[in-house]
């Protein structure tokens, strides 16, 4: 199950007797590897405890709207934008209802209309109530909105029924939130990736670089790669763990990344230039360590430019889609579109990296994705949803439009 490594899931668990399955999800979960946050409706606290699911997920469990402890109390928000995907397990009849009406009256219900993520229904009822109209109508209007919906299955019920209203057993849902990740959308697709910064030698112990943490480019390897996609990820220096099931070739400096990429790029379909490269190398890096004499008035570099990764593969090879990226500190759209057009590339992601709060190594992004006839703003977003958003944009465009 190695497609849920990483992704943030929450379980939002509702006031039913299917919740004691949840704890075993949560124990499966996090031997997948994901990362797993609980959301508990107070009925649910009557069927399992929250320390139970605690002790579980390695979390605090979430049960109350307004959290003083969360900044300006608004842990609802937060919780929204960590997600990647939403599983209410169980669904009962109750919360089918509230969400279908757009209540916001609890932590559960302001949650799935705060969020971006896609939200999973585990319904769990009653096999009469599960049949009954409004349930049905109130479960329609639901998937018309975009929200997914995974069983009932049938059997016997703890009241003694027979009929459709179990919940599915864990692995089921398990199996369920691994598709959610693999869609194939890039199916037989090669994609070569750069990210990370770059490190330019001044001598054998000193260097020149910046800031970049590498997330970005490293959850888009990540969601190429639950969509089906070849991914080859050539990175400079991060503290990342490595995605598996890709080619991972770790590099220094641009001219090494540029000759990485030409040769992983001669067959790709798409190449995404994410990496931050430094636009300068010193002109000559010293063979030993510049030692510092007190008599000095300080230290003069002959700098030169370093090649331009993503101008040379549009030029290498032009039929391949060239997506870049568009770091800025001002004047953010007519930058981008002013790189965009020097390039040659297809596409450039703009971010503004001079707040902070989506900069280099923050968790979350805004970014606008700018062709020539368009420019589109998207949310903020955990970088591991905006990867995911940016592989279907890619899709959409480059490949279904085709």
């Amino acid at each position: 199950m190695g497609r849920l490594r990483n992704k943030h899931i929450i379980l939002a668990i509702g006031g039913g007797i299917a919740a004691y399955k949840s704890a075993e999800l949560v124990r499966m979960l996090k031997k997948c590897g994901a990362q797993v946050q609980v959301v508990m409706t107070s009925g649910a606290t009557e069927f399992i405890t929250p320390l139970t699911l605690q002790a579980l997920s390695g979390n605090p469990v979430h049960q109350h709207l307004l959290n003083p402890q969360a900044e300006a109390g608004m842990g609802h928000i937060q919780l929204a934008r960590w997600a990647d995907i939403i599983l209410i397990a169980p669904t009962t009849a109750n919360i089918m209802a509230r969400l279908a009406q757009g209540q916001a009256d609890d932590l559960l219900t302001t949650l799935c209309l705060a969020t971006n993520a896609p939200v999973i229904l585990a319904p769990a009822m009653n096999q009469a109530m599960w049949s009954d109209t409004a349930t049905q109508d109130n479960l329609q209007t639901l998937l018309g909105r975009g929200y997914l919906a995974h069983g009932p299955a049938s059997g016997e019920q703890a009241c003694g029924d027979v009929g459709a209203g179990r919940m599915l057993e864990p692995h089921e849902l398990l199996e369920a939130l691994e598709n959610q990740f693999n869609q194939g959308l890039l199916a037989d697709k090669k994609v070569v990736i750069t990210a990370g910064p770059t490190r330019e030698a001044i001598d054998p112990v000193r260097y020149i670089s910046n800031h970049s943490s590498g997330k970005m480019g490293y959850a888009i390897a990540q969601a190429a790669r639950d969509q089906g996609a070849q991914v080859t990820l050539i990175s400079g220096p991060t503290h990342q763990a490595v995605p598996d099931d890709i080619e991972f070739i770790p590099v220094e400096s641009a001219q090494q990344m540029l000759e990485a990429a030409i040769t992983a790029g001669a067959d790709a379909h798409f190449f995404i230039a994410s990496a931050a490269v430094a636009d300068y190398r010193p002109a000559q890096a010293a063979e030993q360590k510049l030692k510092k004499h007190d008599s000095d008035g300080g230290l003069t570099l002959e700098l030169i430019q370093n090649p331009d990764i993503l101008a040379s593969m549009v030029a290498q090879h032009p039929n391949t889609i060239h997506i870049g990226f568009a770091a800025e500190t001002q004047h953010l759209i007519a930058h981008a579109q002013a790189k965009l057009a020097r390039k040659g590339a297809h596409m450039m992601i703009a971010n503004d990296v001079s707040d902070t709060s989506i900069g280099f190594n923050s968790d979350n992004n805004r970014v606008s994705l700018i062709t020539f006839d368009k420019v589109e703003e998207l949310p903020l977003l955990s970088k591991q949803q905006l990867a995911r958003t940016l592989i279907e944009a890619f899709y959409t465009r480059f490949i279904k439009a085709q």
